[in-house]
């Protein structure tokens, strides 16, 4: 059995992500489709809307086969290492293929910018430190070492967020030396930061989610996405209370922030240049989340960043705590499965390199200490305590969801 991969973060699973999975077996032609998700914090370092096991149901509803977790520790990172995690899980588990969905929608046109870029890679590297250090937020700098390089105009447009996203994945599957053949789709009718409703039935998950916290009205987005996904919505505000947003983490982190010695914070993964500072006078005058993030926001540091900043504080990873992790994800979590990714699994169980585990106490404590962490923050979202507490436990208690139809 030939098996495809795509790396996701379904929040929530919609008709563009729909889409994309059937352009993804349509060009690739595998019996089997397997996604590497985002746990319950995300690579733009807020919290998932919904649980991890309710986001693999959607994906395995909507016809994914294998539904595997990308740890904390890769999810949570700047495009580069979140890349590497994720085509290196999915090169481990035996994938033949990769898909992913890009503005461009050329796969040749990434592997030319990636084979041009990795001949003038140092002086890349420096382009990016220099633009960095007068000011630019990363994908601007990004952006403008590209064009510094005076490269053919014909490469992929490095300003676009799902271009920027494909091009780190092409950049670690030469990387590792991966033997998967890479595809694109073109990413249809709504940009990745899009707001605004683009279309009747495509729209950005943050359009969807930004609905859902505005009016609240359910009908805005039901035509957007799968019934299935809309009933898992459902579910989980009738069994846990609320959907998961920053605001609801807003006084935990305002403690946190404040009761920690700026040493501390200084020691915080991703925290540099001072910004500690600026972080404590911001935290100490803010009564919500998003105020304190309009106070921080600045020219140099991305929304994005300085969220992921702000959640390695709430979580409290330090710099030496991250710096002590592989490069590359150390066991493999299964999270959702299919018959058919269920047949795969057993046919190949022999070449897969990397531990396969289906509950986080079989893992590695020390590998997956950050997983663990998560798991235990993440239901402090729940107004409810009861809530709370039957949360905490599904981390421990949950067999990976099967679906008895191929």
């Amino acid at each position: 059995m030939n098996a495809t991969g795509i790396i996701v973060e379904y929040n929530p699973f919609h008709n563009g992500h729909l889409h994309h999975l059937e352009m993804t077996k349509e060009l690739t032609c595998a019996d089997v489709t397997v996604a590497v998700m985002s746990g319950y914090f995300l690579q733009r370092g807020e919290p998932a809307l919904l649980g991890k096991w309710e986001r693999a149901g959607m994906a395995l509803h909507a016809g994914v086969d294998l539904v595997i977790e990308l740890p904390y520790s890769f999810a949570t990172q700047h495009s580069s290492v979140f890349a590497k995690g994720a085509i290196s899980l999915l090169d481990s588990l035996g994938c033949s293929s990769f898909c992913f969905g890009s503005e461009d929608g050329d796969i040749d046109t990434f592997e030319a910018t990636a084979n041009a870029l990795q001949t003038r890679q140092a002086d890349y590297n420096a382009a990016i430190k220099m633009y960095s250090k007068e000011g630019l937020s990363y994908p601007a700098a990004l952006s403008r070492a590209f064009l510094s390089l005076g490269l053919s105009e014909s490469f992929i447009d490095l300003s676009k967020p799902n271009n920027i996203l494909g091009f780190h994945y092409i950049q670690a599957w030469n990387e590792i030396d991966s033997g998967m053949k890479a595809h694109t789709v073109t990413r249809k009718s709504a940009d990745y930061h899009d707001e605004h409703f683009a279309s009747p039935t495509i729209a950005s998950a943050t359009s969807i989610r930004k609905a859902l916290f505005g009016d609240g009205d359910r009908e805005k987005i039901r035509s957007l996405m799968p019934p299935e996904s809309m009933q898992a919505l459902k579910a989980y505000e009738d069994t846990y209370g609320s959907l998961h947003q920053w605001e609801n983490y807003w006084p935990l982190l305002q403690y946190k922030i404040l009761s920690t010695p700026i040493e501390q914070l200084r020691s915080i993964y991703e925290i540099e240049e001072g910004i500690e500072n600026r972080i404590v006078e911001c935290a100490r005058q803010s009564s919500s989340f998003s105020e304190c993030m309009n106070r921080l926001k600045t020219k140099r540091y991305t929304w994005t960043r300085l969220q992921r900043m702000l959640l390695h504080i709430l979580m409290n990873v330090s710099k030496e705590e991250m710096r002590a992790r592989s490069d590359r994800p150390a066991y493999i979590r299964l999270l959702a499965m299919s018959a058919s990714g269920r047949e795969y699994l057993r046919q190949h169980k022999k070449e897969i390199s990397l531990p396969l585990i289906s509950k986080l106490s079989s893992a590695d404590p020390v590998e997956a200490a950050l997983d663990i962490r998560a798991s235990s923050i993440y239901p402090m979202g729940l107004k409810d305590m009861n809530a709370r507490m039957v949360a905490m436990k599904r981390e421990w208690s949950t067999p990976p969801l099967q679906l008895q139809k191929s």
